[in-house]
């Protein structure tokens, strides 16, 4: 007959090692559970201000400078305007190890953890380690307002 107390009253080494190992699996699994990544709001609201684009709205066409852009890291993506008027939308994710561009500059996108650099107009790759491009995202443009597209 097997207890999982000893002779002394004490639990038992079997009845120890299988309670801790009981508790790791629960910590783990309460750790992992349903938790997504933290970086952002999966609920986003778009600003009150009267832009009513059918989307997220980002911006006013005159936050992005022209030949530069702006990263909207909370909505994964980054906003160039390569030129007067031409506003293109691409993921913030950069694609070698997933760190979040930093900077439009220079006719890049910039990814601050490994220097890897995307052209403004069309995300291509412009400098690696990156091999592959940044996927475009849609955005709509609506008199002076930008809004993510669903």
């Amino acid at each position: 007959m097997s207890t999982s107390r000893n002779h002394e009253g004490r639990p038992g080494r079997r009845a120890v090692v299988v309670a801790a190992g009981a508790a790791s699996v629960a910590a783990v699994l309460t750790a992992c559970g349903s938790q997504k990544d933290s970086g952002g709001s999966d609920v986003v609201e778009p600003a009150d201000d009267g832009m009513d684009t059918g989307g997220t709205s980002l911006a006013r066409t005159a936050d992005i400078p022209e030949g530069g852009g702006k990263v909207f890291a909370d909505q994964g993506v980054v906003v160039t305007q390569p030129k007067a008027g031409e506003f293109k939308a691409f993921s913030s994710k950069c694609t070698h190890q997933g760190c979040t561009v930093s900077s439009v500059s220079g006719g890049t996108i910039d990814c601050p953890c490994h220097d890897s650099k995307f052209d403004a107009s069309t995300g291509a790759v412009a400098h690696g380690p990156a091999t592959r491009p940044l996927p475009a995202r849609k955005i709509t443009v609506t008199g002076d307002s930008i809004a993510l597209t669903p």
